[in-house]
């Protein structure tokens, strides 16, 4: 049941970040963009960018992943953190995706999540992104935010996720993350929230104003 408030806050989200289906990690192929969402796990998308700007360009195809130096690529990527397990994982789906699915990626959450590395965020977002199948996509800004709008009261990603699929209308689920991210980056800061700029402010259930 999607509420009276809950429909405004999304009329307010559309009017103010639009409804395009935009990412804001740079790929040319699906394979591309599972590399960068694993690549993004507690780092910033515009450092992945960068790393994968010079990354992309070296390794050219799924098969140069699987061929790779675990070594070489973690001097590839030393700049995203938690280079060693990224690096390892990185090669390992590659493997399979490349032996297993001929090149092409899993469009299932249950073979996405098989894969080295890849868990319900990162299949959500290839589900997504790649195959305009509607999935929520938890990260820190979707977490912090929905609990703020009262959308839901847990804390583990998988439960949030469950609650904002009852709540949210479903052509909003992958929308609702791509402005929820830049609305949290500018307004609702999670160091210093911009409640007096807020357009959400006489919405929200944690307003400071």
């Amino acid at each position: 049941m999607v509420t009276k408030r809950t429909k405004e806050i999304l009329r307010l989200l559309d009017e103010h970040y639009g409804t395009e289906y935009r990412c804001s990690l740079n790929y040319n192929n699906p394979w591309e963009l599972l590399v960068a969402t694993m690549l993004s796990a507690q780092c910033t998308d515009e450092r992945v960018n960068q790393v994968t700007a010079t990354l992309f360009k070296k390794y050219k195809s799924v098969e140069d992943f699987a061929n790779a130096d675990l070594s070489e690529l973690e001097q590839d990527i030393h700049s995203v953190g938690f280079y060693h397990n990224k690096a390892k994982n990185v090669i390992a789906t590659a493997k399979i995706i490349h032996e297993k699915y001929n090149d092409e990626l899993p469009s299932s959450l249950e073979e996405l999540t098989s894969l080295a590395g890849v868990g319900r965020k990162t299949a959500n977002v290839i589900r997504g992104n790649i195959f305009n199948d509607p999935s929520i996509v938890v990260d820190t800004h979707v977490k912090r935010i929905s609990n703020k709008l009262g959308f839901t009261k847990e804390s583990d990603p998988l439960k949030i996720e469950m609650d904002l699929m009852k709540v949210l209308p479903k052509d909003h689920w992958i929308l609702y993350n791509i402005q929820i991210i830049t609305f949290g980056r500018e307004i609702c800061i999670a160091r210093k929230p911009a409640c007096d700029k807020c357009f959400l402010n006489g919405l929200c259930k944690s307003s400071n104003l």
